[in-house]
C-alpha cells in the first residue's frame, strides 16, 4: 500500500531538499506540495510552482492572502502585537499556512503531513500545533535527520536542484505582507553589523531624503484607508510597504528569546507593520479610558505570546481576541503620521469617540473652574504625607 504526504512547501532550500529526501530517507511513494500564498514576491511564487513541479508528485497553490490579512494581521493590529519588539509577521502567518496544508492533505486522503523546519527554530511549534490536531502522522527531515545548512547546500546540487543559496550568501529569508525575516551566515554573530544588502523592503535611512506624510484611517480598530483614499487590506498594506520602506521605516535586529529556550539574532523589514502599528496605539490613547488602556496592555501582551507561539487553537486566545474586538469598537478615526529617517511617529490624530474636550484641556478655557481641584489635591499623597510626619 502506498503511503501519501503532503509537505508545507515554500520553494526554499529546506523544503526543496524535504521532498527527495522524503522518497530516499522516508519511502513515501508520493510527496504532495502545497505552496500558500501570504504575500511572498511574484516571482518567489513562480519559482516556487516551477521547482514543486519538477521535484513532487503533485503541487498545489493557494491564495490565502485576503484570508492572511483578514483573519491574522488585522487582529494582531487590533491587539498590537509585538513579541519583544518583534511584529509577528512569520509567526502569524504559520498556522495559515498549516491549516491550508491540512485541507489539502484531508481532501486527499493523506498518510502523514511534512515541513521543512529545523530543530531550533518556532516555526516547528507552529506547524504542529495545527497538524497535530489531525491523526496524521508528522515528519519533519530537518530536525529529525540533524541536517546542517552546508549538508542541505550540497545535497541540492548533487541532485540538481537550483535554489540561491550559496555558502557565501546563505541567508535564509521569509517573506509575507507582513513583514520579511532574515537569518543565517554572518547575521548569527551578534556583535556583526548587517550589511546593507540584507535589506529588500527598505531603503537606508541615512539617506537623507525629506520626510513625508501619511494619514490613515481606522474603523474598529482595522486600517481601512490611506490618505483618504479607502482600499481593501492587501494592497494598503503593499502601498504602505512601498511608502514606508523608501524612507527606511520598520528595520528591526534584535535579539529574540525563541520558545525553546534559545536566544537568538534575528533581522526583520516591517515598513507597513511599524506605521499601521504605531497608528493604532496612538488612536487608542486617544480614544479608550486609562483603565481601558492599561488592562488592554496585558491582554496585547498575551495575545502577542500565544500568538508568536502559533498557539491560535488555544481557548485563551479566542479569550482574548472576545475582548480585544470589544475593545476596538471606539478606535474610529484618522492618524497621521510622519515618515522620516527610519521612524514613524504620529503628529496629529483625530476621532469621534475621543476621550478629549479641547475646551475642557485649554489653559485659556473658563468651562472648569480651576479652583474645583483643591480638594482633590488636598487629598492626593495623603498617606505619604501622614507617614512623613509620623
Amino acid at each position: 500500500m502506498s503511503e501519501v504526504i503532503v509537505l508545507a512547501y515554500s520553494g526554499g532550500l529546506d523544503t526543496s531538499v524535504c521532498v527527495p529526501l522524503l522518497r530516499e530517507r522516508y519511502g513515501f511513494d508520493k510527496v504532495i506540495t502545497v505552496l500558500t500564498d501570504v504575500g511572498q514576491p511574484k516571482e518567489d511564487i513562480e519559482r516556487g510552482n516551477e521547482r514543486a513541479k519538477n521535484l513532487s508528485d503533485e503541487h498545489y497553490v493557494i491564495d490565502a492572502r485576503e484570508e492572511f490579512v483578514e483573519g491574522y494581521i488585522f487582529p494582531a493590529i487590533k491587539a498590537n502585537g509585538s513579541y519583544e519588539g518583534y511584529v509577528l509577521g512569520t509567526a502569524i502567518a504559520r498556522p495559515l499556512i498549516a491549516r491550508k496544508t491540512v485541507e489539502i492533505a484531508e481532501k486527499l486522503g493523506a498518510d502523514a503531513l511534512g515541513h521543512g523546519c529545523t530543530g531550533r527554530g518556532n516555526d516547528q511549534l507552529r506547524f504542529e500545533a495545527i497538524f497535530r490536531a489531525t491523526n496524521m502522522r508528522v515528519v519533519a527531515p530537518m530536525r529529525d535527520l540533524d541536517l546542517s545548512r552546508e549538508w542541505e547546500i550540497d545535497y541540492a546540487r548533487d541532485h540538481g536542484i537550483d535554489v540561491p543559496v550559496t555558502r557565501e550568501r546563505p541567508w535564509s529569508i521569509d517573506e509575507n505582507l507582513w513583514s520579511r525575516s532574515i537569518e543565517g551566515g554572518l547575521l548569527e554573530d551578534p556583535f556583526s553589523e548587517p550589511p546593507e544588502e540584507i535589506y529588500a523592503w527598505t531603503k537606508s535611512p541615512e539617506r537623507g531624503i525629506p520626510p513625508a506624510k501619511v494619514e490613515i484611517e481606522f474603523r474598529e480598530g482595522v486600517p481601512v484607508a490611506l490618505d483618504g483614499e479607502k482600499m481593501g487590506g492587501v494592497e494598503l498594506i503593499e502601498r504602505l510597504n512601498k511608502i514606508a520602506g523608501e524612507h527606511g521605516v520598520g528595520r528591526t535586529d534584535m535579539i529574540e528569546d525563541r520558545v525553546l529556550g534559545l536566544k537568538a539574532r534575528e533581522n526583520y523589514e516591517h515598513p507597513a507593520a511599524t506605521v499601521l502599528l504605531n497608528a493604532h496605539s496612538d488612536l487608542e490613547r486617544l480614544v479608550l479610558s486609562r483603565a481601558e488602556l492599561r488592562f488592554k496592555a496585558m491582554v496585547d501582551e498575551a495575545w502577542s505570546e500565544l500568538a508568536y507561539m502559533g498557539l491560535v487553537n488555544d481557548p485563551l486566545y479566542a479569550d482574548l481576541c472576545a475582548f480585544v474586538d470589544e475593545s476596538q469598537k471606539r478606535v474610529n478615526g484618522v492618524v497621521k503620521m510622519k515618515l522620516s529617517s527610519g521612524r514613524a511617529f504620529s503628529v496629529g490624530r483625530k476621532s469621534p469617540d475621543a476621550i478629549y474636550d479641547q475646551e475642557m484641556v485649554s489653559f485659556d478655557s473658563q468651562t472648569l473652574s480651576q479652583r474645583d481641584a483643591e480638594g482633590f489635591a488636598k487629598y492626593h499623597g495623603f498617606q505619604a504625607r501622614f507617614l512623613q510626619k509620623r
